[in-house]
């Protein structure tokens, strides 16, 4: 039997949806997707202190990453006794979760049986789809894989049908991080254009840009959507302060037409997996309501 170790959230979620849930026998300290994951071993630990508020945390990451640091560290004692057959791993963000560099300097030394370590590569909306098929022939189930993709494939094309037939489309700003700002890029303006709204920040397939206060206030959205990468709602509430505190705030058109939301950018947004079919979902709650109700509102976003 396949013995598996999944060292990025996402992973997690495309080894369990794939029918693997049983053969996972070690975790990120992140992973937490679906339920009862929590209670596999944990092979991964941040190196950043993650009680402190967006600043903070941007400055630790950066100087971390300056130092030539890496976030996050592997106890390669702990992944060796798992003896896992398959690591599936990330190389698509040093913030995000365990480096393909980190694991493979973890498994240089074994001797034994080879371990496979897959890296995934998360770039654009395709780029998810890839990693399903890539993690499903890993596990030799690429008709699985095969299924999956053309489920969520299926589910977001019907969205975006029914987006087409939406009197108006409004533009939005992602926010994926608030000190210092950041809009969302990589696979979310494709999100947000299949939802019915045109995105004003971020590239399809490009890295999430940084961008000013003057810039969002010129573009003025129709939609402000807030999902802090790594924050469920509460937490980002928390952060709001350095944003809902500037001058000009209560002059942009989203405040004033109460169309600001709080979105669970740790759960949905942030994790290219099979639950980017349920960002979509919520994206097209906040962005078109009338058309498609919000029975997302209250766990996967919130009016602020």
């Amino acid at each position: 039997m396949t013995r598996v170790v999944s060292l990025l959230p996402s992973a997690t979620e495309i080894v369990c949806a794939l029918g693997f849930r049983d053969r996972l026998v070690g975790r990120s300290h992140e992973c937490d997707f679906p339920v009862g994951v929590e209670a596999l071993p944990v092979v991964t630990r941040s190196k950043l202190e993650a009680s402190g508020d967006s600043a903070e945390i941007d400055r630790q990451v950066k100087s971390l990453l300056e130092q030539g640091l890496s976030i996050y560290a592997v106890d390669a004692d702990r992944l060796r006794a798992l003896q896992p057959q398959v690591i599936v791993t990330q190389s698509q963000c040093e913030a995000c979760a365990v480096s393909f560099n980190d694991v493979a300097g973890a498994v240089a030394s074994w001797t034994g049986d080879p371990v496979r370590v897959v890296s995934l590569e998360a770039n654009a909306l395709e780029d998810v789809f890839a990693d399903v098929d890539r993690v499903a022939r890993a596990l030799d189930v690429p008709e699985r894989g095969a299924a999956l993709v053309a489920g969520m494939r299926a589910s977001m094309a019907a969205i975006a049908e029914r987006t087409q037939k939406t009197p108006s489309r409004p533009t939005v700003a992602m926010i994926e991080w608030i000190e210092p700002l950041m809009a969302a890029g990589n696979w979310i303006p494709t999100l947000v254009d299949m939802a019915g709204g045109a995105s004003l920040f971020g590239a399809a397939g490009k890295h999430s840009p940084w961008m000013s206060w003057d810039d969002l206030v010129d573009a003025d959205p129709d939609i402000l959507a807030i999902a802090p990468c790594g924050f469920d709602i509460p937490r980002a509430k928390r952060e709001l302060a350095p944003l809902v505190e500037r001058p000009g705030w209560r002059t942009l058109s989203a405040v004033r037409n109460d169309r600001v939301y709080l979105a669970d950018g740790c759960q949905y947004f942030n994790r290219p997996g099979p639950r980017l079919v349920e960002s979509l979902e919520i994206l097209a709650e906040m962005l078109h309501p009338e058309s498609f109700g919000v029975s997302h509102e209250g766990v996967g976003w919130r009016r602020l």
